[in-house]
């Protein structure tokens, strides 16, 4: 059995320094998992009070401080990966706070093991955001 909380998200080092820098420039951030409409299936980046949290929204977790948060539809689909947040050259969305720097934020994903699963169904669902 394992004993401390599996996180749902994580981030890479290069994420990481990349999430610092643009604290340091727009102030708290939050990240929401796009679903793919406009801007494909993006993790975008957002000034902490410019994006709305609605009460369809579920928190994954926290990257370097920052909340994370994915629609409760596409949740119900990805629950059983773990996500790791990387940063790679590119032009992402014009919405994202990196898009001007020429680097877009990327999720990349791994199943979780059966044992994983079953600790992580033994927590509960994640919170939801409020509307």
């Amino acid at each position: 059995m394992l004993a401390m909380p599996i996180p749902r998200v994580l981030v890479s080092p290069a994420a990481a320094k990349l999430i610092e820098e643009l604290r340091g420039e727009h102030g708290d951030l939050l990240f929401h998992q796009s679903g793919g409409c406009c801007d494909g299936s993006a993790p975008m980046c957002y000034p902490l009070k410019e994006f709305r949290v609605g009460g369809q929204d579920v928190l994954l977790g926290q990257i370097e401080g920052c909340p994370f948060y994915m629609g409760a539809a596409q949740f119900d689909y990805w629950k059983h990966t773990q996500l790791e947040i990387d940063v790679v050259p590119g032009r992402g969305s014009g919405f994202s706070v990196e898009a001007p720097r020429g680097v877009r934020f990327l999720t990349r994903s791994r199943i979780f093991s059966d044992d994983e699963i079953a600790a992580l169904d033994r927590e509960g669902p994640p919170p939801r955001g409020t509307s």
